[in-house]
């Protein structure tokens, strides 16, 4: 199974170190697109789009076609349960100028009855406004990163099913705190708790690293890189589901663990470009077990069930991945 990166909460990128670097971790970029903004990655960045889809390392998730009308019935279910939490009451009283998301990413293609309902929800709280060019809609900014957030989960069980294991991956601190926070909703017993890894130091800025030079290198070490990225969703799923009496010291042993494994990879990219590592990967996510409450119930529809990928029955997890380029974190 190809273990892809799904970047969100844009169907562009915004900066090309951090790409080039999620091609050491990953067997390629996935991103979520509008049937009519097909193609825009390339006319934006020709230099590194168009070489990554002639190499079939860029991969269209094209919206009008994944959302479909069991994407949108979940989307929409796991809303009802943020509408429900009272999480969207303090964005009510800002006044923040409104960002546009396609109306195909909120299920128009899929159900447009359910589609549409969802954005009469919004619009009668103040959080989005009609149509003004008949493809997009102007929503809360937060509202908007909330919905991507949830897509990014929610999308990831079909494309298991098809051969792809989807990771979804943010450069966005805000948008991850907006899964953290979503997460943090889960009040049944059976849910886990939200385990955050910082980000971490692993590779050197590739900016000025030619794409072939890059693929060899990722050649060379993916197993290494895969490791570490691998470890920060198993160590955040096992820490999730323990009793919070238990996590600290569980924590630390995986923190050490993941310290000496950074330590790796940072030595070999020094080796290969003699630059510090400046490239940072880091994790939020959560595990819990399925067991027929509603609260479980609606919050599996933003999570992918574990044995569709080989590992445990009856549990799931929702999680994202963090990168950041900068000395400092």
């Amino acid at each position: 199974m190809k273990d892809i990166a799904f970047y969100y909460p844009g169907h562009v990128w915004y900066d090309i170190d951090r790409i080039k670097s999620m091609l050491l971790f990953f067997d390629g970029i996935g991103l979520l697109i509008p049937e009519y903004k097909l193609g825009e990655p390339e006319r934006l960045d020709p230099i590194l789009a168009g070489p990554l889809k002639e190499q079939n390392l860029l991969h269209y998730f094209v919206a009008d076609e994944v959302i479909d009308a069991s994407a949108t019935k979940e989307l929409a279910g796991a809303m009802e349960g943020v509408f429900q939490s009272g999480a969207l009451e303090a964005l009510l009283k800002e006044q923040t100028a409104f960002h546009s998301l396609s109306m195909s990413r909120l299920g128009y293609g899929g159900n447009r009855e359910i589609a549409e309902s969802l954005f009469e929800r919004l619009k009668g709280l103040g959080l989005a406004r009609d149509s003004e060019d008949g493809s997009s809609i102007p929503m809360h900014p937060m509202v908007r990163y909330l919905i991507l957030v949830l897509l990014a989960q929610i999308l990831r069980a079909p494309s298991a099913r098809k051969g792809m294991e989807l990771s979804p991956i943010t450069d966005r601190a805000r948008v991850m705190n907006s899964l953290s926070e979503i997460l943090n909703l889960q009040s049944a017993p059976s849910a886990g708790h939200v385990v955050e890894f910082d980000l971490q130091t692993v590779a050197a800025d590739l900016s000025a690293v030619p794409l072939d030079e890059v693929l060899d290198f990722r050649q060379q070490h993916l197993k290494e890189y895969r490791k570490y990225m691998r470890s920060l969703r198993l160590f955040a799923r096992e820490i999730s589901l323990l009793p919070l009496e238990a996590q600290d010291a569980a924590f630390a042993d995986r923190q050490e663990e993941l310290d000496e494994y950074a330590a790796d990879l940072k030595r070999r990219s020094r080796s290969a470009w003699r630059k510090p590592a400046t490239i940072g990967l880091g994790l939020a996510g959560a595990a819990w077990v399925v067991t027929g409450d509603p609260i479980s119930a609606l919050f599996a529809v933003g999570g992918i069930a574990l044995s569709e990928l080989g590992v445990v029955e009856n549990q799931i997890d929702a999680y994202s991945y963090l990168i950041s380029v900068g000395d400092a974190f």
